[in-house]
């Protein structure tokens, strides 16, 4: 008896992040560091390079690859930076923000209260990548969000 396959596979996401990365070893083991993540597979290409891989991080999964220029695969660090950040909750944002400071993440913002109820902070990974890290500390209404952030909005220059 066939069983059914799922169309999103076990432990996936709807939307599951995949970076590319210079020296990707070198990230997975960063990233176990800094964000607590948990190595799941690796498949090495020609010359050793980290042709997929995957780690998890809380109950999320990201995959890994080198670079392969010759495929267009190139990293920010490469192209000189990148348009996309990937946003992680987590329990205690101060701890996580220090414990990413010490591994050699270079810190963006540090942690602080926003207007919507998450203390959250931005970091850029040794190899480019940007982090926002945010833990929920407060449900708010849309009438408080809005009174909030018009008043954030005040000492904001454009």
């Amino acid at each position: 008896m066939a069983t059914e396959v799922r169309p999103v596979p076990e432990g996936y996401r709807t939307i599951t992040p995949s970076l590319t990365i210079h020296d990707c070893a070198r990230a997975i083991e960063f990233y176990k560091e800094a964000f607590g993540a948990v190595e799941r597979s690796r498949f090495e290409g020609p010359g050793g390079k980290v042709w997929h891989a995957e780690i998890r991080i809380g109950d999320s999964i990201v995959m890994l690859n080198d670079e392969f220029p010759d495929y267009g695969s190139l990293a920010p660090t490469t192209i000189g930076g990148t348009s996309v950040a990937l946003w992680a909750y987590v329990e205690d944002v101060d701890e996580a923000y220090a414990r990413a400071v010490k591994a050699g993440a270079e810190a963006d913002m540090e942690p602080d209260d926003m207007f919507w109820g998450d203390r959250m902070c931005a970091l850029r990974d040794p190899f480019g990548h940007k982090w926002t890290i945010a833990t929920h500390v407060e449900d708010v209404g849309p009438e408080d969000m809005k009174r909030r952030q018009e008043a954030m909005m005040k000492g904001v220059s454009a």
